[in-house]
């Protein structure tokens, strides 16, 4: 099945929207299906996955209503010439096929299309320091329940005695300073492991991305940022066989060793210090970076030197307004602090411009929309990160889909006027689409 999968995804050059949607299309064809010889086989997996990612990507839970409706009425409707839908399922129906396809199915899918915008040269520039690129990885909660619950829920007893059942998802997206846009990566899932007692956790799962994606991504060099609770040896350490550079935010509590040579160096002296002054509107700040190289991480024979800087903003009046410290694999000197912190305050990205845009900005991320028995919950959840993706690509690859975007005052009015749209008039491709939005917004100059 995954060299099926594989198969389906030939790089693209140039990369264009009929390229990604024939990629999706090539994966959903391939994914496993669990029915019988016996069982109703009315509705291929393909039509299924492309119906429930169709609604995802239209940000659009009644959008196959309107196509049934659309198909009845004018003979031809959107899910099928946009996604290539055959036959559009009820919902039960989607959801009753998809629950037994495992999520990872679809991340080579995500895989190829940062591939090919790697490979068009989309992402130069997104390099940072030492001009590696960075990834941000976090977990975040996507789903609770004291009563509904599956076999990938994680599950954990309250001090009242109450069984709350959660979902977690680890999506690493890539992030740069000064970039509004994230592009995800394939996620990983904390969801229990065979042969293993203990409850999975955000860091034992992204610890499997490591080992599962390292290879694949050598070739873009990585830095990867994280908060402290990655900024500890194993996984420091992993990182580092995995071929990939780290930036974790450090804090005291959590490495006492650590602070204790910072302090010795402070006394002495010894420490690197850089001062900047800015203005942001009318008020003067103050920036003072120090740093050190080659400092324990933790207080053993065996400890990880790392790199380690503290960056604190002050007001006139000496009021903190900021503070922060990381550790890092990456050396740090006068020369290169102020881009080095740069880097590793981008890991912020991933809540502002990440998971709080799959949860505010219509994508309804913790919305569940089918929890199921088996997969069902972190595969639609994965379809959602795609549907992100695809929005993302699109901005870069089509100038008309860019050009609409700009011509609307924001994204909640482009889905506006693409949902009215589709739900009133059948179109032909993404190309038909396209122009129509963007011939009625920028109408011809008639003198």
């Amino acid at each position: 099945m995954t060299g099926d999968i594989q198969a389906a995804l030939e790089p693209n050059f140039p990369i264009t929207v009929a390229a990604l949607i024939k990629s999706l299309r090539g994966v959903f064809d391939h994914l496993p299906d669990v029915r019988g010889s016996s069982n109703n086989q009315r509705y291929a997996m393909a039509d299924a996955a492309l119906s429930a990612f169709s609604a995802f990507f239209t940000q659009s839970p009644s959008f196959l209503d309107y196509q049934i409706r659309m198909q009845q009425q004018q003979g031809k409707n959107n899910a099928q010439t946009l996604f290539g839908v055959h036959q559009i399922p009820c919902d039960n129906q989607i959801r009753n096929l998809l629950d037994a396809v495992p999520p990872h199915t679809l991340f080579p899918l995500i895989a190829h299309i940062g591939d090919e915008l790697y490979r068009n040269q989309y992402l130069e520039s997104y390099r940072s320091i030492n001009n590696t690129f960075l990834v941000a990885i976090d977990g975040t909660d996507f789903f609770s329940s004291h009563t509904i619950h599956c076999d990938c829920c994680s599950c954990a007893t309250q001090k009242n005695g109450d069984t709350i059942y959660r979902h977690i998802a680890v999506p690493p997206v890539l992030v740069a300073p000064g970039k509004e846009q994230v592009i995800a990566l394939p996620p990983e899932f904390v969801h229990p492991q065979d042969g293993h007692d203990k409850q999975d956790c955000e860091l034992a799962a992204a610890g499997r991305w490591l080992t599962q994606w390292s290879a694949h991504y050598a070739q873009w060099r990585i830095t990867m940022l994280g908060d402290d609770l990655y900024c500890h040896q194993p996984f420091c350490q992993r990182a580092l066989d995995a071929q990939m550079d780290f930036i974790f935010t450090c804090k005291p509590d959590s490495h006492p060793a650590l602070y204790e040579w910072v302090a010795d160096f402070t006394r002495t002296g010894q420490i690197g210090t850089l001062v900047r002054t800015r203005r942001t509107g009318n008020k003067r700040l103050t920036d003072t970076y120090r740093y050190l190289n080659d400092v324990p991480l933790r207080d053993s024979d065996d400890a990880l030197l790392v790199s380690w800087c503290e960056l604190i903003t002050t007001s006139e009046d000496s009021t903190v307004r900021y503070r922060n410290a990381w550790a890092s694999s990456h050396r740090i000197d006068e020369h290169n602090v102020e881009l080095w912190v740069k880097a590793a305050r981008a890991r912020w990205k991933i809540e502002n411009e990440g998971n709080n845009t799959l949860k505010t900005k219509g994508y309804h991320f913790e919305h569940n929309f089918g929890h199921g028995k088996q997969y069902l919950a972190n595969l639609l959840a994965t379809m959602i990160l795609l549907a992100y993706l695809m929005h993302t690509s699109f901005d870069w690859i089509d100038e008309r889909y860019r050009a609409v975007r700009r011509a609307l005052p924001s994204r909640a009015t482009f889905f506006e006027h693409l949902r009215a749209l589709l739900q009133y008039l059948p179109f032909d491709d993404w190309d038909h689409l396209l122009g129509f939005m963007l011939s009625k917004l920028n109408p011809p100059d008639t003198g």
